[in-house]
Protein backbone atom coordinates (compact mmCIF):
# COMPACT_ATOMS: atom_id res chain seq x y z
CA UNK A 1 0.00 0.00 0.00
CA UNK A 2 1.18 3.48 -1.08
CA UNK A 3 1.79 6.30 1.73
CA UNK A 4 -0.70 8.30 0.06
CA UNK A 5 -3.45 5.22 -0.52
CA UNK A 6 -2.75 4.49 3.17
CA UNK A 7 -3.51 8.44 4.00
CA UNK A 8 -7.02 8.15 3.04
CA UNK A 9 -8.03 5.05 4.79
CA UNK A 10 -10.79 5.91 7.42
CA UNK A 11 -9.05 4.26 10.03
CA UNK A 12 -5.41 5.98 9.88
CA UNK A 13 -7.56 9.22 9.00
CA UNK A 14 -8.15 8.37 12.70
CA UNK A 15 -5.47 7.32 13.85
CA UNK A 16 -3.49 10.60 12.70
CA UNK A 17 -6.27 12.75 14.83
CA UNK A 18 -3.63 14.91 17.32
CA UNK A 19 -6.19 14.97 20.03
CA UNK A 20 -8.36 11.22 20.10
CA UNK A 21 -10.28 11.38 22.82
CA UNK A 22 -13.30 8.69 23.65
CA UNK A 23 -15.71 10.76 22.01
CA UNK A 24 -13.91 11.34 19.09
CA UNK A 25 -13.73 7.50 18.88
CA UNK A 26 -17.73 6.82 19.90
CA UNK A 27 -18.53 9.04 16.74
CA UNK A 28 -16.13 7.25 14.50
CA UNK A 29 -17.61 3.73 15.30
CA UNK A 30 -21.26 4.80 15.14
CA UNK A 31 -20.34 6.37 11.66
CA UNK A 32 -19.54 3.13 10.37
CA UNK A 33 -20.26 -0.54 9.87
CA UNK A 34 -18.00 -3.30 9.91
CA UNK A 35 -15.60 -4.32 8.10
CA UNK A 36 -14.94 -1.07 6.30
CA UNK A 37 -14.71 -1.40 2.71
CA UNK A 38 -12.79 1.22 0.84
CA UNK A 39 -11.74 -0.03 -2.60
CA UNK A 40 -9.39 -3.29 -2.38
CA UNK A 41 -8.73 -2.69 1.68
CA UNK A 42 -10.95 -3.51 4.16
CA UNK A 43 -10.40 -3.07 7.81
CA UNK A 44 -11.75 -5.21 10.27
CA UNK A 45 -12.56 -3.55 13.51
CA UNK A 46 -13.34 -4.38 17.41
CA UNK A 47 -14.28 -2.73 20.43
CA UNK A 48 -13.07 -3.74 23.90
CA UNK A 49 -10.61 -4.47 26.66
CA UNK A 50 -8.25 -7.10 25.56
CA UNK A 51 -4.33 -8.66 25.87
CA UNK A 52 -4.89 -9.85 21.86
CA UNK A 53 -7.98 -9.52 19.36
CA UNK A 54 -7.99 -11.35 16.11
CA UNK A 55 -9.89 -12.54 12.89
CA UNK A 56 -10.46 -16.11 12.44
CA UNK A 57 -11.24 -17.23 8.88
CA UNK A 58 -10.65 -20.04 6.68
CA UNK A 59 -9.19 -17.78 3.78
CA UNK A 60 -6.24 -19.42 1.61
CA UNK A 61 -3.48 -17.11 1.78
CA UNK A 62 -4.28 -14.73 4.68
CA UNK A 63 -2.96 -15.74 8.22
CA UNK A 64 -4.91 -17.01 10.42
CA UNK A 65 -5.58 -15.91 13.13
CA UNK A 66 -4.70 -12.61 11.69
CA UNK A 67 -3.74 -10.53 14.45
CA UNK A 68 -5.37 -6.91 15.48
CA UNK A 69 -3.66 -4.00 16.68
CA UNK A 70 -5.37 -1.49 18.95
CA UNK A 71 -4.78 2.30 18.87
CA UNK A 72 -2.61 3.39 21.90
CA UNK A 73 -5.05 4.75 25.08
CA UNK A 74 -8.49 3.67 23.07
CA UNK A 75 -10.38 0.64 23.31
CA UNK A 76 -10.30 0.23 19.09
CA UNK A 77 -8.60 -2.82 17.47
CA UNK A 78 -7.93 -2.82 13.96
CA UNK A 79 -6.45 -5.15 10.83
CA UNK A 80 -6.68 -3.56 7.14
CA UNK A 81 -6.36 -6.77 4.77
CA UNK A 82 -6.31 -6.15 0.70
CA UNK A 83 -9.24 -8.35 -0.53
CA UNK A 84 -9.91 -8.68 -4.53
CA UNK A 85 -12.88 -7.13 -6.28
CA UNK A 86 -15.97 -9.40 -5.67
CA UNK A 87 -14.42 -11.50 -2.73
CA UNK A 88 -16.99 -12.87 -0.19
CA UNK A 89 -14.94 -14.05 3.00
CA UNK A 90 -16.81 -15.45 6.12
CA UNK A 91 -14.96 -14.76 9.48
CA UNK A 92 -15.40 -14.51 13.14
CA UNK A 93 -13.50 -12.34 16.48
CA UNK A 94 -11.39 -14.22 18.80
CA UNK A 95 -10.44 -12.00 22.21
CA UNK A 96 -7.72 -13.30 24.59
CA UNK A 97 -8.30 -11.83 27.96
CA UNK A 98 -6.84 -13.40 31.39
CA UNK A 99 -6.07 -16.75 29.85
CA UNK A 100 -8.85 -17.03 27.81
CA UNK A 101 -9.87 -17.17 24.12
CA UNK A 102 -13.04 -16.32 23.64
CA UNK A 103 -14.61 -16.53 19.74
CA UNK A 104 -17.71 -15.13 18.16
CA UNK A 105 -19.35 -13.29 15.36
CA UNK A 106 -18.75 -9.55 14.56
CA UNK A 107 -21.30 -7.90 16.97
CA UNK A 108 -20.78 -4.31 15.00
CA UNK A 109 -21.49 -6.57 11.34
CA UNK A 110 -25.39 -7.33 10.59
CA UNK A 111 -24.15 -9.83 7.86
CA UNK A 112 -24.28 -13.17 8.96
CA UNK A 113 -23.95 -16.38 6.86
CA UNK A 114 -25.39 -19.93 8.19
CA UNK A 115 -24.11 -23.75 8.28
CA UNK A 116 -24.58 -26.79 9.84
CA UNK A 117 -22.44 -25.90 12.29
CA UNK A 118 -24.09 -22.22 13.09
CA UNK A 119 -23.67 -18.87 12.13
CA UNK A 120 -20.22 -16.61 10.84
CA UNK A 121 -20.26 -12.88 10.18
CA UNK A 122 -19.64 -11.79 6.36
CA UNK A 123 -17.65 -9.70 4.58
CA UNK A 124 -18.49 -8.36 1.30
CA UNK A 125 -15.45 -7.06 -0.45
CA UNK A 126 -16.25 -4.26 -3.29
CA UNK A 127 -18.10 -5.44 -6.13
CA UNK A 128 -20.17 -8.54 -4.61
CA UNK A 129 -23.13 -8.40 -4.12
CA UNK A 130 -25.85 -11.43 -3.58
CA UNK A 131 -26.87 -12.40 -7.25
CA UNK A 132 -30.61 -10.78 -6.98
CA UNK A 133 -31.72 -14.56 -8.54
CA UNK A 134 -30.96 -16.26 -5.01
CA UNK A 135 -33.73 -13.84 -3.17
CA UNK A 136 -37.90 -14.19 -3.15
CA UNK A 137 -39.27 -12.92 -6.12
CA UNK A 138 -43.06 -12.26 -6.25
CA UNK A 139 -43.22 -12.83 -9.69
CA UNK A 140 -41.66 -16.62 -9.52
CA UNK A 141 -44.35 -19.23 -9.24
CA UNK A 142 -43.17 -21.13 -6.15
CA UNK A 143 -42.76 -25.15 -6.87
CA UNK A 144 -44.00 -27.81 -4.88
CA UNK A 145 -41.77 -28.85 -1.81
CA UNK A 146 -42.84 -32.40 -0.20
CA UNK A 147 -40.98 -35.60 1.90
CA UNK A 148 -41.20 -38.84 0.89
CA UNK A 149 -40.39 -41.93 2.52
CA UNK A 150 -38.32 -45.15 0.70
CA UNK A 151 -37.17 -48.17 2.69
CA UNK A 152 -33.51 -48.76 1.58
CA UNK A 153 -32.11 -52.06 1.22
CA UNK A 154 -28.94 -51.09 -0.05
CA UNK A 155 -28.29 -48.38 3.23
CA UNK A 156 -30.83 -50.77 5.44
CA UNK A 157 -32.82 -47.91 6.86
CA UNK A 158 -35.81 -46.03 5.40
CA UNK A 159 -34.55 -42.58 3.77
CA UNK A 160 -36.61 -39.05 3.52
CA UNK A 161 -35.77 -37.42 0.53
CA UNK A 162 -37.38 -33.94 -1.05
CA UNK A 163 -39.12 -33.93 -4.07
CA UNK A 164 -39.30 -30.37 -5.84
CA UNK A 165 -42.11 -30.26 -8.27
CA UNK A 166 -41.40 -26.72 -10.71
CA UNK A 167 -44.88 -24.87 -10.35
CA UNK A 168 -46.04 -26.32 -13.72
CA UNK A 169 -45.57 -29.45 -13.05
CA UNK A 170 -47.81 -31.61 -15.92
CA UNK A 171 -48.03 -35.36 -15.56
CA UNK A 172 -47.91 -35.35 -19.79
CA UNK A 173 -44.64 -33.75 -19.97
CA UNK A 174 -41.07 -35.50 -19.29
CA UNK A 175 -39.02 -33.67 -17.10
CA UNK A 176 -35.10 -34.47 -16.17
CA UNK A 177 -34.26 -35.28 -12.81
CA UNK A 178 -31.81 -33.34 -10.65
CA UNK A 179 -30.85 -35.43 -7.71
CA UNK A 180 -28.96 -33.43 -4.70
CA UNK A 181 -26.77 -35.22 -2.23
CA UNK A 182 -26.87 -33.10 1.13
CA UNK A 183 -30.22 -31.43 -0.32
CA UNK A 184 -31.76 -30.32 3.21
CA UNK A 185 -28.59 -28.45 3.72
CA UNK A 186 -28.35 -26.99 0.09
CA UNK A 187 -32.02 -25.85 1.16
CA UNK A 188 -31.50 -24.38 4.27
CA UNK A 189 -28.27 -22.73 3.78
CA UNK A 190 -28.19 -22.34 -0.05
CA UNK A 191 -31.81 -21.56 -0.88
CA UNK A 192 -31.91 -23.52 -3.19
CA UNK A 193 -35.93 -23.67 -3.58
CA UNK A 194 -35.97 -20.25 -4.09
CA UNK A 195 -32.86 -20.07 -6.66
CA UNK A 196 -34.94 -23.21 -8.72
CA UNK A 197 -38.41 -21.37 -8.59
CA UNK A 198 -36.26 -17.83 -10.04
CA UNK A 199 -34.42 -19.77 -12.24
CA UNK A 200 -36.78 -21.70 -14.17
CA UNK A 201 -39.13 -18.48 -13.88
CA UNK A 202 -36.81 -16.78 -15.62
CA UNK A 203 -36.22 -19.36 -17.81
CA UNK A 204 -32.82 -19.68 -17.44
CA UNK A 205 -33.55 -23.19 -16.50
CA UNK A 206 -35.25 -25.84 -18.03
CA UNK A 207 -38.02 -26.77 -15.91
CA UNK A 208 -37.01 -29.81 -13.82
CA UNK A 209 -37.49 -32.34 -10.97
CA UNK A 210 -34.85 -32.34 -7.98
CA UNK A 211 -34.61 -34.86 -5.21
CA UNK A 212 -32.78 -33.55 -2.13
CA UNK A 213 -31.31 -36.51 -0.37
CA UNK A 214 -30.13 -36.52 3.20
CA UNK A 215 -27.37 -38.79 4.46
CA UNK A 216 -26.83 -40.93 7.35
CA UNK A 217 -23.45 -41.09 8.25
CA UNK A 218 -22.61 -38.62 5.70
CA UNK A 219 -18.83 -39.25 5.65
CA UNK A 220 -19.24 -42.57 5.14
CA UNK A 221 -21.99 -43.13 2.69
CA UNK A 222 -20.53 -40.47 0.51
CA UNK A 223 -16.98 -41.19 0.67
CA UNK A 224 -16.97 -43.78 -2.48
CA UNK A 225 -19.69 -46.07 -0.60
CA UNK A 226 -21.45 -48.83 -2.80
CA UNK A 227 -24.28 -49.22 -0.72
CA UNK A 228 -24.92 -45.10 -1.48
CA UNK A 229 -24.58 -45.72 -5.03
CA UNK A 230 -27.03 -48.59 -5.34
CA UNK A 231 -29.54 -46.75 -3.15
CA UNK A 232 -29.28 -44.06 -5.76
CA UNK A 233 -29.39 -45.74 -8.60
CA UNK A 234 -31.45 -48.88 -7.96
CA UNK A 235 -33.80 -47.81 -5.41
CA UNK A 236 -34.18 -44.09 -5.54
CA UNK A 237 -33.79 -43.94 -9.14
CA UNK A 238 -36.68 -46.37 -10.60
CA UNK A 239 -38.82 -45.36 -7.59
CA UNK A 240 -39.17 -41.32 -8.83
CA UNK A 241 -38.93 -42.77 -12.47
CA UNK A 242 -42.24 -44.66 -11.88
CA UNK A 243 -43.81 -42.64 -9.48
CA UNK A 244 -43.23 -39.40 -11.46
CA UNK A 245 -43.31 -37.72 -15.02
CA UNK A 246 -39.39 -38.04 -15.72
CA UNK A 247 -37.60 -38.54 -19.20
CA UNK A 248 -36.46 -41.64 -17.43
CA UNK A 249 -32.85 -41.45 -19.54
CA UNK A 250 -29.31 -40.65 -19.19
CA UNK A 251 -29.44 -36.92 -20.49
CA UNK A 252 -31.99 -36.22 -17.96
CA UNK A 253 -30.16 -37.27 -15.03
CA UNK A 254 -28.03 -35.26 -13.48
CA UNK A 255 -25.91 -36.34 -9.82
CA UNK A 256 -25.02 -33.06 -7.81
CA UNK A 257 -23.33 -32.24 -4.71
CA UNK A 258 -20.84 -30.18 -3.00
CA UNK A 259 -17.82 -30.83 -0.43
CA UNK A 260 -18.15 -35.14 0.31
CA UNK A 261 -21.50 -34.66 -1.46
CA UNK A 262 -19.52 -33.88 -4.45
CA UNK A 263 -17.32 -37.08 -4.19
CA UNK A 264 -20.52 -39.41 -4.02
CA UNK A 265 -22.19 -37.85 -6.94
CA UNK A 266 -18.40 -38.35 -8.86
CA UNK A 267 -18.45 -42.01 -7.60
CA UNK A 268 -21.94 -42.78 -8.07
CA UNK A 269 -21.44 -41.95 -11.62
CA UNK A 270 -18.16 -43.93 -11.83
CA UNK A 271 -20.16 -46.82 -10.34
CA UNK A 272 -23.04 -46.43 -12.77
CA UNK A 273 -21.37 -45.66 -16.36
CA UNK A 274 -23.97 -44.47 -18.52
CA UNK A 275 -27.01 -44.34 -15.86
CA UNK A 276 -26.15 -40.79 -15.65
CA UNK A 277 -25.67 -37.50 -18.14
CA UNK A 278 -24.51 -35.18 -16.32
CA UNK A 279 -22.58 -34.07 -13.14
CA UNK A 280 -22.47 -30.81 -11.40
CA UNK A 281 -19.89 -30.79 -8.83
CA UNK A 282 -19.08 -27.74 -5.87
CA UNK A 283 -15.70 -28.16 -4.17
CA UNK A 284 -15.63 -32.03 -4.82
CA UNK A 285 -13.44 -33.06 -2.44
CA UNK A 286 -11.07 -34.74 -4.63
CA UNK A 287 -8.36 -35.22 -2.41
CA UNK A 288 -5.94 -37.32 -3.93
CA UNK A 289 -2.12 -37.96 -3.32
CA UNK A 290 0.95 -38.67 -6.07
CA UNK A 291 2.90 -40.79 -3.94
CA UNK A 292 2.02 -42.81 -0.77
CA UNK A 293 -1.25 -41.96 1.64
CA UNK A 294 0.01 -39.06 3.18
CA UNK A 295 -2.70 -36.88 2.05
CA UNK A 296 -3.22 -35.05 5.11
CA UNK A 297 -7.02 -35.46 5.87
CA UNK A 298 -7.37 -37.60 8.18
CA UNK A 299 -8.92 -41.26 7.90
CA UNK A 300 -12.15 -39.94 6.79
CA UNK A 301 -10.27 -38.96 3.30
CA UNK A 302 -8.67 -42.30 3.08
CA UNK A 303 -11.58 -44.46 0.68
CA UNK A 304 -11.85 -40.76 -0.83
CA UNK A 305 -8.31 -40.64 -1.50
CA UNK A 306 -8.13 -44.41 -2.86
CA UNK A 307 -10.42 -43.47 -5.27
CA UNK A 308 -9.26 -40.63 -6.70
CA UNK A 309 -6.10 -42.21 -7.08
CA UNK A 310 -7.37 -45.09 -8.55
CA UNK A 311 -9.22 -42.61 -10.96
CA UNK A 312 -6.71 -40.60 -11.88
CA UNK A 313 -4.42 -43.71 -13.12
CA UNK A 314 -7.46 -44.88 -15.02
CA UNK A 315 -10.19 -42.33 -15.78
CA UNK A 316 -13.21 -43.37 -17.50
CA UNK A 317 -15.99 -41.07 -18.59
CA UNK A 318 -19.09 -42.07 -16.16
CA UNK A 319 -20.81 -39.12 -18.28
CA UNK A 320 -21.39 -36.59 -21.07
CA UNK A 321 -21.31 -33.27 -19.62
CA UNK A 322 -19.42 -31.87 -16.06
CA UNK A 323 -20.13 -28.57 -13.96
CA UNK A 324 -17.75 -27.74 -11.65
CA UNK A 325 -16.90 -24.86 -9.09
CA UNK A 326 -14.23 -24.18 -6.70
CA UNK A 327 -13.63 -20.65 -4.16
CA UNK A 328 -9.99 -19.86 -5.26
CA UNK A 329 -9.89 -19.28 -1.20
CA UNK A 330 -10.31 -22.70 -0.14
CA UNK A 331 -7.11 -25.26 0.01
CA UNK A 332 -9.51 -27.37 -2.30
CA UNK A 333 -9.15 -25.54 -5.03
CA UNK A 334 -5.66 -26.99 -5.86
CA UNK A 335 -6.92 -30.46 -6.55
CA UNK A 336 -10.31 -29.02 -8.01
CA UNK A 337 -7.73 -27.52 -10.67
CA UNK A 338 -5.79 -30.27 -11.00
CA UNK A 339 -8.88 -32.52 -11.91
CA UNK A 340 -10.11 -30.58 -15.00
CA UNK A 341 -7.82 -31.82 -17.58
CA UNK A 342 -8.60 -35.26 -16.08
CA UNK A 343 -11.89 -35.39 -16.60
CA UNK A 344 -11.60 -33.21 -20.23
CA UNK A 345 -8.87 -36.05 -21.56
CA UNK A 346 -12.18 -38.63 -21.24
CA UNK A 347 -14.14 -37.14 -23.48
CA UNK A 348 -16.46 -35.32 -21.05
CA UNK A 349 -17.41 -32.00 -21.55
CA UNK A 350 -16.16 -29.50 -19.13
CA UNK A 351 -17.12 -26.47 -17.59
CA UNK A 352 -14.94 -25.12 -14.81
CA UNK A 353 -15.73 -21.89 -12.58
CA UNK A 354 -13.84 -19.96 -9.89
CA UNK A 355 -15.41 -17.70 -7.46
CA UNK A 356 -13.16 -15.49 -5.00
CA UNK A 357 -14.95 -16.94 -2.02
CA UNK A 358 -14.21 -20.43 0.76
CA UNK A 359 -16.24 -23.76 1.16
CA UNK A 360 -19.69 -22.57 2.12
CA UNK A 361 -22.95 -22.74 1.40
CA UNK A 362 -23.45 -19.05 0.11
CA UNK A 363 -20.01 -19.43 -2.03
CA UNK A 364 -22.24 -22.53 -3.85
CA UNK A 365 -25.51 -21.02 -4.12
CA UNK A 366 -23.63 -18.59 -5.65
CA UNK A 367 -22.68 -20.88 -8.61
CA UNK A 368 -26.14 -22.60 -9.11
CA UNK A 369 -26.96 -20.65 -12.32
CA UNK A 370 -23.83 -20.73 -14.03
CA UNK A 371 -23.77 -25.04 -13.18
CA UNK A 372 -27.72 -25.27 -13.96
CA UNK A 373 -28.23 -23.30 -16.83
CA UNK A 374 -25.01 -24.79 -18.58
CA UNK A 375 -26.59 -28.01 -17.98
CA UNK A 376 -30.31 -27.45 -18.06
CA UNK A 377 -30.57 -24.56 -20.26
CA UNK A 378 -34.14 -22.84 -20.68
CA UNK A 379 -36.83 -24.61 -22.12
CA UNK A 380 -36.56 -23.45 -25.32
CA UNK A 381 -33.02 -24.97 -25.71
CA UNK A 382 -32.51 -28.01 -23.56
CA UNK A 383 -33.44 -31.70 -25.07
CA UNK A 384 -33.32 -34.32 -22.89
CA UNK A 385 -35.02 -37.42 -25.19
Amino acid sequence: MSPKQAAKLAINRLRDRRHLDAETVDRFWDSVQTPVVEGVHTTFLHRGEAQEVSVRHRVLGLPDPLPMRRIPETDLWYVVAQLPERSRIEYQLEVYIDGRRDRFNDPHNPRQAHGPFGASSVCYAAGYAPPDWTQHDDDARPGELDELTIRSRALRRDTQPLIYLPARYRRTNRYPLLIVHDGTDYLNFSSMKTVLDNLIHRMDVAELVAVFIKPGNRLVEYANNAAHARYVTAELVPFLEEKMALAANPAGRCLMGSSFGGVASLTTAVRNPGVYGSLLLQSASMVFTDIGMDHGGGAVFDPVVRFMNRYRANPTQPVDRLFASCGVYEPLIVPNRAMMPTFTDTGMEVKYVESRDGHNWESWRDRLRDGLSWLFPGPQKFVYE
